[in-house]
C-alpha cells in the first residue's frame, strides 16, 4: 500500500500526473530509500492488417508492487517480506522531468548519498533541463 498525504493512495486519485517521488522505510533498520517511478507504461503492439505502423498505447504501471530499483532492498523484500516496508509518497508529478528533478533534488537535499548507514540509496542520476519540468 502506497500513502500520501497519510492516506492510501489508489488507481482513482492518478488524475492528470504521470509518475511520483517516493520514499520507502525499512521498518528494522530504520534505513530509507527515495526514488521515483512512472503511473504509465508504454506498449507496443503489432501493425493491423494491411498497415505499417505499429499501434502504441499506455497501460498502466506495476507502481502499485513496486519496491524500488535499488538491489539491496529489492533483496530484503524477497527475504523478509513486504510487511518490512511501508512506502509514502512524497510528490506527485505532471512531468517526466518533474519527477527526475525532485527525485535529485529531494537526494541531494537529505544527503542520501553521503550517509550510507540511513539510506540505501547508492546513485543519483539527473540530467534535466527547465523545459523538461514545466509543460507549455
Amino acid at each position: 500500500m502506497w500513502l500520501y498525504n497519510e492516506e492510501e493512495f489508489t488507481t482513482e486519485a492518478i488524475a492528470d500526473n504521470v509518475g511520483f517521488v517516493y520514499e520507502i522505510y525499512d521498518k528494522q533498520t530504520e534505513m530509507l530509500y527515495i526514488g521515483k517511478k512512472r503511473f504509465w507504461s508504454k506498449v507496443s503492439k503489432p501493425p493491423l492488417k494491411g498497415r505499417k505502423r505499429r499501434r502504441r498505447s499506455l497501460k498502466e504501471s506495476d507502481w502499485q508492487d513496486y519496491y524500488g530499483s535499488s538491489e539491496q532492498v529489492k533483496t530484503l523484500v524477497e527475504e523478509s517480506g513486504k510487511d518490512r516496508f511501508s512506502r509514502r509518497i512524497l510528490r506527485l508529478c505532471k512531468t517526466l522531468g518533474e519527477m527526475s528533478y525532485y527525485e535529485a533534488k529531494i537526494q541531494f537535499e537529505t544527503d542520501a548519498l553521503l550517509k550510507p548507514e540511513k539510506y540505501y540509496n547508492a546513485f543519483i542520476g539527473c540530467k534535466i533541463h527547465r523545459k523538461h519540468v514545466f509543460k507549455g
